[in-house]
């Protein structure tokens, strides 16, 4: 099977790579749109600040691919945040897979959300073997507000939509490679999942 995590600059990588070597697979870090269109799996990454991950994106072009894709694709905290139509942050224009906006939580909490937060109403095989309300592992601002495409929710002020899925598309706000046990679960079934 051939993985590929799509390097753009916005991403914490290595940590992914790593995680994906622990369940006995390899995946290759590339920002070529030929390869990643030939990948069996494609993991995207983020980390950062939305507006200027989207300029990256759109300075390979990859922001043209990626919605084109058939593949199972999976976003991660910014990654999923992109996939979006808009963000407030920075007031970006997403790649509009999933037909939602991204909010910044109010002054009501702390912000960045940081730390481990529970999901809860699972919903999809991406949560196979996951007991409702396991611990994962958050840092951020911006948030999705509850929409048609959730597929997970988290308590933070307000619930939120913590996991979406639309077609081949998914997309977590928490990190999976560092939310232990369940987080190697999550990514386990992601990688289980037929095109």
């Amino acid at each position: 099977m051939k993985i590929v995590i799509i390097d753009y600059g916005a991403g914490n990588i290595q940590s992914i790579k790593f995680a994906v070597q622990r369940l006995g697979y390899e995946a290759v870090l590339s920002s070529n749109a030929e390869e990643i269109k030939k990948a069996d799996k494609v993991i995207f990454p983020g980390v950062g600040e939305a507006g200027s991950a989207m300029r990256m994106l759109r300075s390979t072009g990859l922001d043209k691919v990626i919605p084109t894709l058939k593949q199972p694709v999976i976003g991660i905290c910014l990654g999923m945040q992109l996939m979006c139509n808009h963000s407030e942050e920075g007031n970006t224009t997403g790649l509009g897979i999933f037909n939602t906006d991204v909010k910044r939580f109010d002054k009501t909490v702390k912000v960045p959300q940081i730390g481990w937060n529970q999901i809860t109403n699972l919903e999809s095989h991406l949560f196979d073997n996951v007991a409702e309300s396991e611990y994962v592992y958050l840092v951020h601002s911006y948030y999705v507000p509850e929409c048609s495409d959730e597929i997970a929710r988290t308590e933070y002020g307000v619930n939120y939509s913590t996991a979406l899925h639309r077609d081949n598309f998914y997309g977590v706000q928490f990190h999976p490679e560092k939310s232990s046990k369940t987080g190697e679960q999550i990514l386990r079934n992601f990688l289980k999942i037929e095109s």
